[in-house]
């Protein structure tokens, strides 16, 4: 039977060199896989980006895609072996609704990688619905600089001080965000 699976973590534990990794599994396995990146990201051009330089294009989800559709209009095609998704914070619950269909009705196993939690704490709606219904939760490790496990994302500004409001969403990597553990974290906006 097919799983619907969500692999998290705070920034830079290796969420899209994972994802890209499994991708590579499977295909030198021969089987076809479907990738899927958020397209809110625009620094993705169409890509699953990793920091350490691994790269594959995929497909582009956005608010109002319909994912069971177009997965099941390329499983009809041929065959896929898995169906990866980047940037897993950003689906909308009906996605991840219509990902679990993909598992449980195409029996295609859903492998999704995305942010547990905001800059303030709170969890992203894409990682709550995966968060309470996936069949597996694999929680991927970030270091802090204390070197404490990183399960925090802070949000600063050019001259590296905490960002304490804003949306929730505002696309960045290294230059905008710090992986810290909760107590560094905490340090921080209240500091």
């Amino acid at each position: 039977m097919a799983k619907l699976y969500f692999y998290y973590s705070s920034m830079n534990a290796g969420k899209s060199s994972s994802l890209l990794q499994a991708d590579f599994n499977y295909r030198e396995r021969g089987m076809a896989t479907m990738l899927w990146t958020a397209a809110l990201d625009t620094r993705s051009d169409g890509m699953v980006r990793s920091r350490i330089g691994l790269d594959a294009g995929a497909h582009l989800y956005r608010p109002d895609s319909d994912l069971l559709a177009d997965i099941a209009a390329q499983h009809e095609g041929g065959a896929l072996g898995c169906v990866l998704v980047d940037e897993a914070q950003f689906l909308t619950e009906a996605q991840v609704w219509q990902l679990a269909a993909v598992a449980d009705e195409l029996s295609i196993p859903v492998l999704c990688y995305g942010l547990r939690t905001d800059f303030q704490g709170a969890l992203f709606p894409g990682s709550a619905a995966l968060l309470g219904i996936a069949d597996a939760l694999v929680e991927l490790k970030a270091v802090c600089d204390c070197g404490r496990k990183a399960t925090m994302n802070l949000r600063v500004n050019a001259d590296g001080a905490a960002i304490k409001e804003g949306e929730q969403t505002e696309i960045g990597g290294n230059d905008r965000y710090l992986a810290l553990c909760r107590k560094h974290f905490s340090e921080a906006l209240n500091g």
